[in-house]
């Protein structure tokens, strides 16, 4: 095919003449142009308006919470001791506080191994049960010897003592127990150990033999503690019978109290004792000139020379914080005290809490290294953590368990056992097994205890050095002991804040609505928007709502104008500042309701858990007709006030369970053997089953009890219909043996009403129906009895109205998406129309193309015959 260019053959312009004829017919495209560019007007308009009333309902979200308007703030003079938040139920104050202890967990250690890896014991499988609980009725310390009858005469020289590195100031007065704890407690605030004598007793048998004394020539006296109780110059025998009378005189029992000396026993029976309850020396003196038969120790008539007995008492030291006490000096043996670290339980028990489960660890052969042992505890996540410290030593080796919990409920008793009925493994048990009350093969290098502080001069403890609540709604988070002032202020900046700006916003969406619908007489110009009655339509219903009092509120404020936010002449919100500071002062707690839904119940023992948009607001009566109940089994019988379980007891417990049913609500508990009281028994139970892995991670747990005639109770922690328990014996003790014949009893959900309509249940729970103007309120009941419990009231403030407001303005199937939906399917449609012309078009180009070319192959045709006749004519012309 040859090349063809149009109009080259005739010259005719067809390019020019397509190009004009088609400017003409594109005309219509400028239409569709133009109604595209004004539906995108108009659909950017709608995402203005849109955007704005999303920027209106983020400004409603604060005031839309009711913790805005409890929000407060709380600071302390001095933050290194400790910080603080306040949060619901927190009123302002200010606070004095002093700590004086903080709260810290037990740490044990063993004694020093000399390999991480080599085996403890013969390897026989053994478990561990940790206990937790308290620790009282005796102390932790160092129990010392007597003082010595050197240290009675000339005193404990100075340097002889010191105690966690400090010196104590003995000297040549230090001659009593009394004396030398009254030293040692001089200096508690440096050493943190106080140091209590013991009692001074005289010997049991000083009196065994009082011979009658005799007194031939020269004087007899008898003293005790420097008070003459018997003397003679001749005239008369002392007996053991006379100086029993003596002991019974006034005057003598009189001086004796004043040396603060007590009296057992009798002279007569040969068992006579002499006390001194503060530690003091006791001298008993016979004092003999001349010739003297008979006295102590001697028959009658035995020559007396005189003697000189003195009874002394030791000390015992206590560490304030349970660490051990290192004793110290160039001799210590003169207080009675050993040099080295030492520390131990004198006289303390041991009870289980049962709020923290116990839990076992089973030691199997591979596992009774201190390492093995170390892995095994941590697996086992009993409550506790081990680790391994090494000290240098020959032996450095020590493996460190320390609760995981702090605070004196939380310290431990560590129980060594065979497993499965078989032997114990002892090596494993004398380096594990400790019991504050009994056997202590591990060192206790860190004691369990509180946090101690006063609040405005009232004591107060915690387990923790978190402490929540000791004012309410206030957490405390200390760090050290001394004294600061915690002020707790409202916070009404934010809440200022939070209305300035919903006002703003408020103002904006206004303005924004104003400028796209409304008219401009200055420009002569109207918004993109102008005339639409759906947008309109938003701002007239947000005026509305804004102008309307809050239903269903029980306070001073029922309208935003109280709080000094009203309206202008061209629509806008304006807030009087003055005006809202003077309502934050004098109404606070009422201005939450102003904005925020609120529910409340008039009931103490009810809370109030949420509504849904259902719920209307108004006052609704509250009526219990049942109680939720647990599952629980009670014993048929008391118990005998000491309940002894067997070794090797293990019950199924089956709590909770489901149907379908599930395995994971039936599990084998070891119950821990022993002898227990009725409290202790209900502990160790509620504590063993708790510490199962399984039931925890389900969030099934039992609660125990022992009522006042002594019938012990286990259930279910959880209330209603789906709360149940069964337990069944599998070895050791029989589960009749605590609960005789007695069955377990399901729990039921509460029932009753809300706003005078059957509400449903669940628990503890009671949701008011659907339908009711009420639906949709969830209260708990957790305690209280059947019948009128008053009422619920439920109020929606401005923020929680508008924010649902502004939801049905640009939500699904709201009138700003319908208009955007709308908007954007007429683009479409002629975007369509515009490429369907726009095809036509095309044809029509090349339909003009296709006749302009033939028309111009046709001219030149005719211009080559014209051209061909014009050369023969021109021809013929010249020829003729």
């Amino acid at each position: 095919m040859g090349i063809s260019s149009p109009g080259i053959g005739s010259g005719l312009d067809i390019n020019g003449l397509v190009s004009k004829l088609m400017a003409a017919e594109s005309a219509p495209l400028n239409n569709y142009d133009s109604k595209t560019a004004d539906y995108q007007n108009k659909l950017q308009a709608y995402g203005k308006v849109s955007a704005a009333v999303g920027t209106f309902q983020g400004a409603l979200t604060k005031l839309n919470s009711a913790d805005t308007f409890s929000a407060l703030t709380s600071s302390s003079s001095n933050k290194d001791l400790l910080t603080a938040s306040a949060g619901a139920g927190a009123v302002p104050g200010k606070y004095k506080i002093n700590v004086s202890q903080l709260a810290q967990a037990q740490s044990l250690m063993t004694s020093g191994q000399s390999s991480n890896t080599k085996q403890i014991g013969d390897g026989a499988k053994t478990t561990l049960t940790f206990q937790f609980g308290g620790i009282g009725g005796g102390t932790f310390g160092v129990a010392g010897s007597a003082l010595s009858l050197a240290s009675a005469t000339t005193g404990i020289a100075t340097g002889s003592l010191t105690i966690n590195g400090t010196a104590i100031s003995t000297n040549g007065t230090t001659r009593s127990a009394r004396d030398l704890a009254a030293t040692i407690n001089d200096e508690t605030d440096t050493t943190g150990v106080t140091a209590k004598a013991g009692i001074t007793s005289t010997s049991a048998t000083l009196f065994g033999t009082f011979g009658d004394v005799a007194v031939t020539s020269g004087n007899y006296a008898l003293t005790v503690g420097g008070v003459q109780l018997a003397s003679s110059d001749g005239s008369t025998t002392v007996t053991a019978a006379t100086l029993d009378t003596a002991l019974g005189t006034n005057t003598v029992k009189n001086q004796l109290a004043a040396a603060n000396i007590t009296v057992t026993g009798s002279a007569a029976n040969g068992d006579l004792q002499f006390f001194a309850a503060d530690g003091s020396n006791i001298s008993v003196t016979e004092a003999v000139s001349g010739t003297v038969t008979g006295g102590i120790g001697l028959a009658a008539g035995a020559a007396n020379a005189g003697s000189d007995t003195t009874a002394t008492a030791g000390i015992t030291l206590s560490s304030k914080d349970g660490s051990q006490i290192l004793v110290g000096g160039n001799n210590p043996a003169a207080a009675g005290l050993a040099a080295g670290s030492a520390g131990s339980f004198i006289g303390a028990g041991f009870t289980q809490d049962g709020a923290q489960a116990s839990g076992t660890v089973t030691l199997d052969t591979k596992d009774q290294t201190l390492q093995g042992i170390r892995d095994a505890i941590n697996k086992a996540n009993v409550g506790v953590t081990a680790t391994i410290v090494s000290d240098g030593s020959t032996n450095p080796y020590h493996l460190v368990i320390t609760s995981n919990k702090t605070g004196e409920k939380s310290a431990m008793k560590i129980t060594v056992d065979g497993a499965d009925g078989g032997p114990v493994n002892a090596g494993i048990a004398s380096l594990l097994a400790y019991d504050p009350n009994g056997t202590q093969a591990l060192t206790q290098t860190s004691g369990a205890q509180d946090t101690k502080l006063t609040m405005n001069g009232i004591a107060v403890s915690s387990a923790d050095t978190t402490v929540d609540d000791i004012i309410q709604g206030v957490s405390l988070d200390l760090s050290q002991t001394g004294s600061t002032t915690l002020t707790v202020s409202q916070d009404t900046s934010s809440v200022k804040d939070a209305i300035n700006s919903f006002v703003k916003a408020y103002n904006d969406l206004n303005k924004t609505i104003s400028g796209l619908t409304g008219y401009n007489a200055d420009t002569k110009t109207g918004g993109v928007l102008q005339g639409d009655s759906a947008v309109r339509s938003i701002q007239t219903q947000l005026r509305r709502a804004l102008g309307n009092n809050v239903e269903g509120l029980d306070s001073n404020l029922s309208n935003l104008s109280q709080i000094g936010v009203s309206f202008q002449r061209d629509g806008s919100l304006a807030l009087d500042s003055t005006k809202l500071s003077k309502a934050m002062s004098s109404n606070f707690s009422d201005i939450s309701g102003l904005f925020a839904a609120v529910g409340a119940a008039s009931d103490g023992n009810i809370t109030f858990d949420k509504s849904t948009a259902a719920t209307k607001p108004g006052e609704y009566a509250v009526n219990i007709t049942r109680m939720a109940s647990q599952g629980t089994l009670t014993g048929a019988n008391p118990l005998s006030g000491s309940t002894t379980i067997a070794a090797n007891t293990t019950w199924t417990i089956t709590l909770n369970q489901t149907d379908p049913a599930s395995d994971k609500k039936v599990q084998n508990i070891k119950i821990p053997a022993g002898t227990y009281a009725n409290d202790q028994l209900a502990s160790m139970l509620r504590a063993a089953i708790n510490g199962n892995a399984t039931f925890a991670g389900g969030g099934d747990a039992v609660e125990t009890s022992v009522d006042s005639t002594g019938h012990l109770s286990i259930s279910s922690s959880k209330y209603g219909s789906t709360s149940n328990i069964a337990i069944a014996g599998v070895t050791g003790t029989a589960v009749s043996d605590l609960f005789g014949g007695a069955t377990p009893a399901v729990g039921t959900d509460i029932e009753g009403t809300i706003g005078n309509v059957a509400a449903t249940g669940n628990g503890q729970s009671l949701t008011a129906a659907a339908g009711s103007p009420a639906a949709g309120i969830q209260i708990t009941v957790k305690t209280g009895t059947t019948g009128d419990r008053g009422t619920v009231t439920f109020s929606q403030g401005y923020a929680y109205q508008l924010t649902n407001l502004a939801a049905s303005f640009t939500g699904k199937d709201s009138v700003l998406n319908s208009k955007t939906d709308g908007l954007n399917a007429s683009i479409k449609a002629v975007a369509k129309q515009r490429d369907a012309f726009s095809d036509h078009l095309t044809q029509l180009e090349a339909m003009y193309k296709k006749q302009f070319t033939s028309l111009d192959t046709m001219l030149q045709s005719m211009q080559s015959t014209q051209s061909y006749l014009t050369q023969q004519l021109a021809a013929l012309a010249a020829n003729a």
